[in-house]
């Protein structure tokens, strides 16, 4: 379980002091984050639970969420930047969670583990899925964003997996073959995601991060992929544009994928 006093004390001067809150058992901390926002909760307030019962991912998949065993946990952020800019969201939050997990994961004198970031939104341990990363936003009529909710779910201290998920899964335990703290990993996570999201009210700064997204991941340059969704195609991945859409060489020419999912896809032959 989560000790909210130290939480809180580590947390003094940051965005999210004095703004945690956290339930035993909830429905979605996304959801209860949106509420929330609904209802004025202001910048930097953060919705965490021990158990989630309808958690949600990308595309109203489902996210496992069983009690004590994840990091289940939403930031309600009210960036002053323009609605275009959030396409970059994901990626600091991305960013952000594989900074964290590098940093509770590491152990002297090995390194932490290496998170690959699988465009729009997965955190991958190799070919295995160890979080993904939901972002809501609400627009305002001046086309800056009202609130946003970055949602982040890591998979810690599971030991087992449904074996119909699309992608295998892992955690932080299977992979370093220790006990890794939630706590220790929240905090690590908050103080990384403000700096990265902080970071997005600069455009210069927020171009830097879709070029950090293209080094730190396996997926947007040089993948043979299936992009499944409403710009469904296959191809080989090309980059990101300028405005952080994945750029697919397809046989038809490139394609610009602003949503959706990707999947590797074998080689002809294979």
């Amino acid at each position: 379980m989560f000790d909210l006093a130290a939480l809180e004390a580590e947390l003094a001067g940051t965005i999210f002091a004095g703004k945690l809150h956290f339930s035993r058992v909830t429905g979605s901390t996304n959801s209860d984050a949106v509420a929330a926002a609904r209802l004025g909760a202001p910048h930097g307030s953060v919705y965490f639970s021990d158990e989630q019962l309808a958690g949600r991912g990308r595309g109203d998949h489902g996210w496992i969420s069983a009690a004590g065993e994840g990091l289940y946990v939403s930031a309600l952020l009210r960036p002053q930047i323009p609605a275009a800019r959030l396409a970059f969201l994901p990626f600091a939050a991305g960013l952000a969670a594989a900074d964290a997990i590098r940093t509770v994961s590491s152990l002297a004198p090995a390194a932490g583990l290496e998170i690959d970031l699988r465009w729009p939104n997965d955190l991958l341990i190799g070919p295995r899925k160890a979080g993904g990363i939901l972002v809501e936003a609400n627009i305002g009529s001046k086309g800056l964003p009202h609130a946003v909710v970055v949602g982040i779910g890591i998979n810690v201290h599971q030991r087992t997996f449904p074996p119909e998920l699309a992608t295998p899964a892992t955690s932080l335990d299977l992979e370093t073959n220790r006990h890794i703290a939630r706590q220790a990993l929240l905090l690590a996570l908050l103080k990384s995601l403000q700096h990265e999201a902080l970071a997005l009210a600069n455009l210069g700064a927020a171009r830097e991060i879709a070029a950090r997204v293209e080094k730190a991941s396996t997926w947007v340059c040089g993948r043979r992929v299936e992009v499944h969704g409403p710009q469904a195609c296959s191809g080989v991945t090309a980059g990101l544009d300028e405005n952080g859409f994945l750029r697919v060489t397809t046989a038809d020419g490139i394609v610009t994928v602003q949503t959706g999912g990707l999947r590797e896809k074998p080689a002809p032959g294979f």
